[in-house]
């Protein structure tokens, strides 16, 4: 059997169908059933993940403003940002990028900033990049942040030995030539840097490659992407880059390439993870749709688009059980989110879009999914961070006013799912899901996780329904609920949105249509709303 056919055969077993749990009941009211006493796989904290690129107004005017800037600074990085993602406590965060990653050059990133040497970031805007934020930067920022870094190397225009010197020089501690150069330019101690991609998006901006050509290459950047100096401290995860959409082709190739290879420091193979990228919109490609204003049939076109990532998970997830049943091999769905036409009369290479109320569904929507797939799924990276596409902070060119979008609260509302144990939660309907677009859209998503040791759990509902509330049981079994607390996100209008002058249009609040059912809870969700419901357990 050929691997394209081969690829068609595992993907063709899954279906079409979403791999969420959802049923029709004849009657009744409608029902999440969370069995409280079954917990399954973790769901990695590493699933709430960010991304950083030379883009826009991510980096310069999001992060950095230099530290001549009036807005309060800490070495340049933006003090008020940096304290918005530390109440998320973001677990990592990607860069350089994306498609500026195979054109950056580290080394033009480092020394004093006057001498740095500029370059054209030809993806996005074709502007001059003047490299005055580089690895010391970006790790003063992640240090700053309390999180991990994950570092993306150049494949498509840089070297082996690029690659491998820059390893060397963020994680080694001897007196090697990169750890000398490093302590030239003002650090003494390595970092640790846990995650390290190889190369991005190979197929398209990362070199335009065959699957066959970028797997080789993998094998071999991988190789020289060393564990440095013995110390346990300092491993390195590599990531290999991975398939556009449903490309199951491009992941069984990265598989059957890493197949009965030792890799670096004995491991099962070259790279111990490989990644995937999925984006939502409302139109093509080449007119996305509007961030803030859409009709409710691209409202519910929109979010059906969004459960088709947890399925992209199960099927690449299938492709890699065939060459790794055991899961040694994690998936990394390092880019996702939503991605609309740029706000009118920005640069449409910054990609600067608003955040309403449908891009809080999107998230709640993929980490439903996230938690369904804890098992193989072991990092996400939502794009991006600041300023550009779906972002958790905006800041106002003008007036440098920062903005917690709606998108913020899902992750700050969603925080207790992080490294708690996924529970198997189903979704039980009255009536058929909506057809959008030929696939099923049950007007309800939900997922769960428990923290066994500690007594408590967490349970993520959305009401997709543009227009109506949905009052459900919530049909809790195996532990009793000794208490409960409420949060619902939701604002006035699907399209509602934060702005300086407006920054809580969509925020969180109790909520308080809650009552006692002698299955659990009975709970009244507003249309177009996200909520979460934090229970505290019994014996």
């Amino acid at each position: 059997m050929t691997s394209s056919s081969l690829s068609r055969s595992l993907v063709s077993a899954l279906g079409t169908a979403a791999t969420g749990s959802t049923r029709r009941t004849a009657g009744g009211p409608a029902r999440v059933v969370v069995d409280l006493d079954l917990p399954g796989p973790t769901i990695s904290r590493h699933l709430y993940g960010h991304f950083a690129e030379h883009l826009g107004r991510c980096i310069y005017g999001g992060f950095f403003v230099g530290e001549d800037s009036e807005i309060p600074n800490i070495r340049g990085i933006r003090r008020d940002v940096v304290e918005a993602l530390r109440a998320l406590q973001i677990p990592n965060l990607r860069w350089p990028g994306g498609c500026f990653a195979d054109d950056y050059h580290w080394k033009d990133g480092l020394g004093p900033r006057e001498d740095r040497p500029r370059m054209v970031n030809s993806h996005w805007g074709d502007v001059v990049e003047d490299n005055s934020f580089g690895t010391h930067e970006f790790m003063d920022l992640v240090e700053l942040l309390g999180t991990a870094p994950y570092v993306n190397g150049n494949v498509g225009s840089g070297t082996v030995a690029e690659m491998s010197e820059w390893v060397e020089y963020l994680t080694r501690a001897d007196d090697s030539p990169m750890a000398s150069l490093r302590r030239e330019n003002g650090r003494d101690e390595p970092w640790a840097v846990p995650f390290f991609g190889i190369g991005n998006e190979p197929w398209g901006c990362g070199g335009t490659m065959r699957a066959e050509d970028y797997a080789a290459l993998a094998r071999q950047y991988s190789t020289y992407v060393r564990d440095q100096g013995g110390d346990p401290g300092n491993h390195v995860t590599r990531i290999a880059a991975g398939a556009s959409d449903d490309d199951f082709a491009w992941t069984e190739s990265l598989m059957r390439a890493a197949q009965n290879l030792e890799g670096a420091d004995g491991e099962s193979g070259p790279y111990q993870a490989i990644s995937m990228h999925y984006y939502t919109m409302s139109g093509p490609w080449a007119d996305k749709g509007s961030a803030t204003e859409f009709t409710d049939q691209e409202w519910y076109l929109t979010l059906s688009r969004a459960t088709r990532a947890e399925e992209l998970v199960a099927r690449h997830s299938t492709v890699m059980d065939q060459y790794d049943p055991h899961r040694k091999v994690g998936l990394v769905f390092d880019e996702w989110g939503t991605w609309w036409n740029v706000e009118p009369g920005t640069n449409p290479g910054f990609l600067y879009q608003q955040n309403t109320v449908r891009d809080a569904l999107v998230a709640s929507i993929h980490f439903d999914g996230f938690h369904r797939h804890a098992d193989r799924l072991i990092m996400a990276n939502i794009a991006q961070t600041v300023n550009v596409l779906q972002a958790m902070i905006l800041t106002d060119p003008d007036t440098g006013a920062l903005v917690l979008t709606p998108t913020y609260h899902v992750f700050a509302m969603n925080a207790g799912h992080q490294d708690a144990s996924a529970l198997a939660t189903h979704v039980v309907l009255p009536e058929q899901p909506r057809e959008v677009d030929g696939r099923s859209l049950p007007m309800i998503s939900a997922s769960a996780s428990v923290r066994p040791q500690e007594g408590t759990a967490l349970v993520s509902l959305s009401n997709l329904d543009a227009d109506a509330p949905r009052t459900l049981v919530l049909d809790l079994r195996g532990r009793t609920v000794t208490g409960h607390r409420v949060t619902v996100l939701t604002g006035a209008s699907t399209a509602a949105h934060n702005t300086p002058e407006d920054p809580r249009a969509v925020a969180p609040a109790p909520l308080e249509d809650i009552r006692d059912h002698e299955r659990g809870l009975e709970i009244t969700l507003p249309a177009h709303s996200y909520t979460t419901v934090e229970l505290q357990l019994g014996e």
